[in-house]
């Protein structure tokens, strides 16, 4: 059963827009998949004279600057969601969580999340640990 029992999740205060949140979950895994195949694809372009990872680098420069464009409420929801849905705390301590990625004041939080194994993974769980979901931001 999720950590919030009740129908009208409009009440709860993500502190962040679902739509932002999937547009990050989007290109974290974008980002992070990238990296994975990278290594491989960095080196068929060295052999072959190419220089691709500009696109790479844009993909995620893009997502920086799109986390450290949200405002510092937005970034400590952001934060907790990602504790939320890595285990380190419940859905029953979003509050909590985010009060706290308030209070240690993150210096970069792109740097941060993105450090964060798995991130797209691990705000999609945060959500449903909040009973929402990615389908609740309303895509076209």
């Amino acid at each position: 059963m999720a950590a919030r029992d009740r129908d009208d999740d409009e009440e709860f205060d993500l502190g962040i827009s679902l739509e932002s949140v999937a547009a990050i979950v989007d290109a974290a895994r974008a980002v992070q998949e990238g990296e994975e195949s990278g290594a491989l694809a960095r080196e068929e372009e060295d052999e072959e004279g190419l220089d691709a990872e500009d696109d790479e680098n844009m993909d995620e420069d893009a997502l920086r600057a799109f986390i450290a464009d949200l405002n510092e409420d937005e970034q400590a929801s952001l934060i907790a969601l990602a504790w939320v849905g890595r285990g380190d705390y419940s859905g029953a301590e979003f509050e909590e969580a985010r009060g706290l990625a308030k209070e240690r004041n993150i210096r970069d939080p792109a740097e941060y999340l993105l450090g964060i194994e798995m991130l797209g993974d691990m705000l999609e769980e945060g959500l449903s640990e909040l009973g929402l979901s990615l389908e609740d931001a309303g895509g076209s």
